[in-house]
């Protein structure tokens, strides 16, 4: 069985911030083909689909497609400040490369 993605606390706070929960919106984390490592993350506000997994903290959500599940499994989700501007990211056990991007990963 494969562990589930996990979604930090700060990544949590920060879609609260947001208001995404008010609009009836998650966080959708979804992989595509594509990227200049052969991935790439697909990360925005989405309605939450029949069949996604639905993490729930804060009174917000993210979701992950059927799809891209087995791509994301022990992946952690958070939120990230940095000088370069702030940015939601995730740590994925199952990526054996990313780019500098920080978006596009091979396995």
């Amino acid at each position: 069985m494969q562990l589930p993605p996990k979604v930090t606390p700060r990544a949590f706070a920060r879609l609260a911030e947001i208001g995404a929960g008010q609009q009836g919106q998650a966080l959708r984390i979804a992989v595509e083909g594509g990227g200049c490592s052969g991935f790439q993350y697909d990360i925005r506000l989405d309605t939450p689909a029949e069949d996604d997994l639905i993490l729930e903290g804060d009174g917000q959500r993210v979701v992950v497609d059927a799809v891209s599940l087995p791509f994301l499994a022990g992946a952690t989700i958070d939120f990230a400040e940095e000088l370069i501007g702030a940015r939601f990211v995730i740590d994925n056990p199952n990526a054996s490369s990313s780019c500098g991007c920080g978006t596009s990963f091979s396995i």
